[in-house]
């Protein structure tokens, strides 16, 4: 923690929490928004259902690549400098997307849109751990997931209003706007977090060895597999959006919000009761309560695909209930992953991010497309992802508790 946190930030802590949800909001943001125009985009541009679906996986695998550098880059040059930069390289690939003429030029300034894009999740988590102390932390964590759960409420609505009214070009409008809009914000209020005496030298082979070290560790490989791979088992659903609720709940794209709406309604309940729990319950109880709460939601989502027609009504609650035990118990796992190494917290958030969004991008390019038809495979790959997890943690949970 910087010793002098307390005067970096003098305003209420929510307020930090609201600019560093808007810094973690921009990838989600830039997925969602889209969504509800892939049949538009795909006509304008002559593309295949395949190469639209390259627009995300592009995006995905861009953003977990550089997720590798952002928080290390932040280690050695500052928190604020990686911030701004980024948006500027975002805004700048929002721009291009907007003026695409064809799938390929999309497909690479989407790629360009996801690289930079992870910046701000990154960085905000290092700058959380910077500015306060591990009960504190888990309760901004659990505002900023909260918080950063409203964007993604909202952007499908935005993205379906946009097409329906204007036309696809307009949503990446829309994008560039937001990215310029949280580059004045943060050039403006976001201070600088990273202590002079915490700075880092950047050396590409040391850096290439503390990663090596990294991944070699079993505690903070098995933790970031708990953290992230069940949250796949939600986003699958989402990167599935076009056909789940195109095709089989037979939505329209104005209609598309329901679904994200439980969605980001089920993150944004569990990170309130994340928050409310800090420092009265022990981080592992937190995170088997969560577990348990993702089982049986998996459980209860295979029986129902297999044995009744499918149903919005039920549908849609199940995949909310299941964000809101991922919420639950994803800000502790963060926390823990980010504290196994104290000293280069950047870094550490960095490997995580990048190994995320590396799942997510193979879950949009390779799994996506090959159950989306299906609900019963949707529901069987879920409940699979979640199951990753748990193993993940139950291989682990002994060391931390240990360790505590």
């Amino acid at each position: 923690m910087n010793p002098d946190a307390s005067r970096l930030w003098r305003a209420p802590r929510w307020a930090l929490s609201v600019l560093l949800a808007c810094l973690a909001m921009v990838g989600p943001f830039s997925i969602d928004t889209y969504l509800p125009a892939f049949s538009g985009i795909a006509a304008a541009l002559n593309a295949t259902p395949v190469e639209m679906q390259q627009t995300l996986s592009a995006y995905l695998l861009g953003f977990a690549f550089m997720n590798l550098f952002h928080g290390a880059l932040s280690d050695c040059f500052g928190r604020r400098p990686v911030v701004l930069i980024g948006l500027s390289v975002f805004t700048l690939a929002s721009l291009g997307c907007a003026v695409a003429g064809s799938i390929g030029q999309l497909v690479f300034w989407r790629t360009v849109q996801g690289m930079s894009a992870g910046a701000g999740i990154v960085v905000s988590r290092a700058i959380i751990r910077d500015m306060f102390p591990p009960a504190d932390a888990q309760r901004v964590m659990s505002q900023v997931t909260l918080f950063f759960g409203v964007a993604p409420a909202i952007a499908p609505i935005v993205g379906g209003f946009l097409f329906v009214h204007a036309d696809w070009h307009s949503i990446f409008w829309f994008l560039t706007f937001v990215g310029a809009a949280l580059f004045v914000s943060n050039w403006r209020l976001l201070p600088e977090t990273l202590h002079p005496g915490l700075v880092q030298p950047f050396h590409v082979r040391a850096l290439m060895r503390e990663y090596w070290r990294l991944c070699t560790s079993k505690r903070f490989m098995m933790l970031v597999l708990a953290s992230g791979i069940p949250f796949n088992g939600m986003f699958l659903y989402v990167l599935a959006t076009p056909v789940f609720l195109g095709e089989h709940l037979q939505f329209a794209p104005t209609q598309f919000f329901w679904f994200f709406l439980c969605t980001i309604g089920g993150i944004m309940a569990g990170a309130a009761v994340s928050g409310r729990l800090a420092g009265r319950m022990s981080p592992q109880r937190q995170i088997m309560r969560g577990f348990r709460i993702m089982v049986a939601v998996s459980v209860v989502n295979i029986a129902l695909n297999l044995f009744l027609p499918l149903s919005a009504f039920w549908a849609l609650p199940l995949i909310g209930l299941f964000s809101f035990g991922w919420a639950m118990m994803v800000p502790v796992v963060t926390l823990l992953v980010l504290d196994q190494v104290p000293e280069r917290r950047g870094m550490a958030s960095s490997l995580q991010a990048c190994i995320g969004s590396a799942a997510n991008g193979l879950v949009a390019g390779v799994l996506v497309p090959l159950v989306m038809h299906s609900t019963v495979a949707l529901a069987l790959t879920s409940g699979a992802l979640m199951m990753v997890g748990l193993v993940a943690w139950y291989g682990v949970r002994r060391s931390i508790a240990a360790q505590a």
